[in-house]
């Protein structure tokens, strides 16, 4: 891991209190679109079908940043993220996104999941 990349993600830890509850500001976005456009864009390379994983591109749901943080991510990643400007994905692109994956619900605790427990 680079040491920017360790930073960011070291800073992006320790704030992650303040991010829990993504911003009730985020635009209105369409879910079912925002789905087809996570698969279309190749979101789902790097954050996984529901942008669950935790691989190259870091876990984004169902704790969500908020709105204004994932739109500057996509115009100025702060890592290896390709760019996203607005003219290849417009700013009602990204809430559309953005409500697919608020409307993630969370995990199932362990306890839940029967073929976790025998």
């Amino acid at each position: 891991m680079t040491r920017t990349l360790f930073i960011f993600a070291a800073a992006l830890a320790l704030s992650a209190p303040a991010f829990a509850q993504p911003a009730a500001d985020a635009p209105k976005g369409d879910a079912v679109r925002g789905h087809k456009l996570f698969y279309d864009i190749g979101c789902y390379q790097c954050h996984g079908f529901q942008g669950e994983t935790g691989g190259p591109g870091g876990r984004l749901a169902p704790n969500l940043l908020p709105y204004d943080a994932v739109l500057g991510q996509m115009r100025h990643p702060a890592s290896r993220m390709p760019i996203y400007t607005a003219e290849v994905t417009p700013d009602q692109d990204v809430a559309d996104i953005y409500a697919y994956l608020r409307a993630q619900p969370p995990a199932k605790p362990v306890a839940d999941i029967p073929l976790l427990n025998r």
